[in-house]
Formats: C-alpha cells, structure tokens, sequence
C-alpha cells in the first residue's frame, strides 16, 4: 500500500467490513449494507499546537479499533483500497 502521512489533527483509518448476513439470517447484498462505523487507525497526522503553543497528543495510536462518526472524513482509494482520512474529533471511542 502506498504511504499517505495525514496533516494535523487528522488520522487515517480503514473501514471494518460489517457481516454480509444479518442477525436474521438474510444475506445482505452492498446496496443494503450501512457503512460501517468501526475502524482500525493505519497512520497519525503531523499533529498541531494549541493556542498556547503547546503540542496536542494524538488520543489514539495506531492500530487503534475505533467507532467513527457515519459521515465524517474524505474516502481515498489507495492501491484498491478505500481508507479514510478523518479529523481525530470525528472519532467517537475506542473498541476495546
């Protein structure tokens, strides 16, 4: 996969695909699926300073499962690969 280092307070995440079967048993086909809101975070942004100048830490590191808001960030495709780059407020919690 090629390289892509977010800028600031942003993180790269890719997707968690969601089962294709629902609790019921019905195989979903891509038109009815939701996106899905769980993530895992690939890279961290260059980071940025409040108005004190101090250095914001990242609350999340890489590797990280998270919970994202449903229509935050901007889709890249990579290599083939969806990913998205998501500003770390768009992030709602860590899984686990």
């Amino acid at each position: 996969m090629a390289s892509i280092k977010p800028l600031g307070q942003r993180v790269l995440v890719k997707r968690i695909e969601a089962d294709a079967i629902s609790a019921g048993g019905i195989v979903l086909p891509d038109t009815a699926k939701e996106k899905p809101q769980e993530a895992e975070v690939l890279s961290l942004g260059t980071g940025g300073k409040d108005e004190d100048g101090k250095t914001i830490e990242f609350t999340v590191k890489v590797g990280d499962k998270v919970l994202i808001s449903k229509y935050g960030g901007t889709e890249v495709k990579i290599d083939g690969q969806e990913v998205l780059i998501i500003n770390e407020s768009d992030i709602l919690g860590i899984v686990g």
